[in-house]
């Protein structure tokens, strides 16, 4: 039983990030220099340019449908989708036929993304039900790791679920025995099998099953890129940056981000239940090298001086660098198995 003293993870990490008065993604622009961290948006446009690149080369695979959706998970402070759209102007076609949707649930990051966004024909949603049924392409990047997860530890043949208990102005981890068998019939998926710790997000496969549903209904696809690793057995990922370094989960609660690293082998077995789908998976360094993005960047470089140059390189590093991002931040593809779109892969 849970109560007031004590909260299942999932519900503490929602309060913490998302309650209205002093949930951190609420009341806080986190992203950038004087935010937490930067996103990879942040660190160089070339970025941007090449996931721009990329949704021009997807939308050809569909056929060029004359009207399909855009649609941006969670966009900070707006940074790649005003590249995005800079670049797609070069394709008036294709801007034409784009319905440009933007799903964000903080007013405050809303706030953000209009101000620098210098584009009016955005829609802002709420909730992916209003999204027109027509081929819709779906951008994740870096959404997934800010959803809320359970954590289940096998201690001696019995779960456990983590919980977060507040008593007597102290706050600690608590480990309660856990029903598994009952959670799995719940959600249809024995997460469980050879498992000795599972982080399971209810909110993220939920996303992550609507928006399959809607791939297979309408055509499109996902591209998501996140923090994760691709081991069958899953580990203890949960932690907190505040000030651009790792910081207690349970302290300075409301001021730090709290996140974890995507399983994405857990993705792919739940896309493998929808039989029309396939997934798709590189590291960050390889897509954006197939991409083209060390070409762009000696296109761009040229005539500059050789501090710009130094920085459009430095920049480049951070995003390729295998002890960097390069190999950290993993993409996955989420597309019908009849479309053969395999650029970036």
């Amino acid at each position: 039983m849970y109560n007031k003293t004590s909260l299942p993870l999932d519900k503490f990490i929602n309060w913490a990030l998302y309650d209205k008065q002093k949930g951190y993604y609420m009341k806080n622009n986190p992203f950038g220099k004087k935010g937490d961290f930067i996103t990879a948006p942040g660190i160089s446009r070339l970025f941007s340019e090449m996931v721009a690149i990329w949704v021009i080369t997807f939308w050809q695979s569909l056929g060029s449908p004359k009207k399909f959706n855009l649609i941006e998970l969670g966009s900070g402070n707006g940074e790649m989708m005003e590249i995005l759209i800079e670049s797609f102007k070069k394709f008036p076609n294709f801007l034409k036929s784009c319905n440009l949707i933007i799903h964000e649930k903080s007013q405050l990051l809303i706030k953000s993304q209009k101000k620098n966004i210098n584009y009016k024909n955005i829609i802002w949603i709420s909730n992916l039900n209003k999204i027109k049924s027509i081929p819709s392409i779906f951008l994740a990047n870096e959404f997934f790791d800010a959803m809320p997860i359970k954590q289940f530890f096998k201690k001696k043949n019995t779960w456990f679920e983590r919980c977060v208990n507040f008593l007597d102005g102290r706050i600690n981890f608590l480990d309660k025995k856990f029903d598994m068998r009952k959670f799995e019939n719940q959600i249809k998926f024995e997460i469980s099998k050879k498992q000795k710790v599972v982080e399971y997000s209810l909110l993220g496969i939920k996303y992550l099953k609507k928006i399959s549903s809607k791939i297979i209904k309408n055509q499109g696809g996902i591209l998501i890129i996140d923090y994760g690793y691709l081991n069958g057995k899953m580990q203890n990922t949960l932690q907190a940056i505040s000030n651009h370094k790792y910081s207690d989960v349970l302290k300075n609660i409301g001021n730090s981000d709290i996140t974890h690293n995507i399983n994405f082998n857990l993705f792919h077995k739940i896309v493998n239940k929808f039989k029309k789908l396939e997934t798709i998976i590189t590291d960050q360094k390889k897509f954006l090298t197939k991409m083209g993005i060390i070409e762009r960047a000696e296109i761009i470089s040229k005539n500059q001086t050789f501090s710009k140059k130094a920085d459009i390189f430095y920049r480049l590093k951070r995003l390729l660098d295998e002890n960097e991002m390069g190999n950290l931040f993993k993409v996955m593809l989420i597309k019908n198995k009849n479309n053969k779109f395999k650029t970036g892969f």
